[in-house]
């Protein structure tokens, strides 16, 4: 039988529980009520060289009150996040302007995933509050997570790991339309 391996290491410092992820940039601005210490402020802020810093951060999409960002830590390929650009944790906080450009962003991102992904079905929901396992509670985001036929294998139920075949690096390209 052929031997095949499964190469993903920037799943370890996730699976040990330790985050050795390089410096994060330096804004040049926050916005107003920004946490610091929330990654989707950080996405959110300004900087000075744009294009480098959105790769850096995974920024695949701004608009002018929406960003998308992919998730670090996937469940499957393509796992997206989509989150105002503001620091607000409940849906009752948003905006008319939030609202509408957030769904329009939800809509327009899954079509974008299965054209470039081939995606067969999509997982689309929120998780609001840490109770309901928001990892970040104080700013709600909308997770967007692709589906194929067959997309769950062995290794989730025997190790408990995740196979995504996909760098982060080259799913933020396909998505960004940059030939780098």
């Amino acid at each position: 039988m052929d031997e095949q391996r499964l190469w993903a290491p920037w799943r370890l410092s996730y699976i040990k529980g330790k985050q050795a992820e390089p410096a994060p940039p330096t804004p040049t601005a926050w916005r107003d009520g920004a946490k610091r210490d929330c990654f989707l402020c950080r996405a959110a802020a300004d900087y000075d060289d744009q294009p480098a810093v959105n790769e850096q951060l995974l920024v695949f999409y701004r608009g002018a009150c929406s960003q998308g960002v992919l998730n670090r830590y996937p469940y499957s390929n393509g796992h997206l996040l989509l989150a105002p650009l503001r620091h607000v944790a409940d849906l009752a906080e948003l905006t008319d302007e939030e609202h509408l450009e957030l769904m329009h962003a939800l809509a327009r991102t899954k079509q974008q995933l299965a054209e470039r992904l081939t995606a067969q079905g999509f997982n689309i929901g929120l998780n609001l509050g840490q109770i309901a396992g928001a990892g970040v509670p104080g700013h709600l985001h909308w997770h967007i997570v692709p589906r194929w036929t067959g997309d769950h294998n062995f290794m989730s139920t025997t190790a408990g790991v995740r196979v995504i075949p996909q760098a982060l690096e080259e799913l933020w390209r396909v998505l960004c339309d940059c030939d780098a």
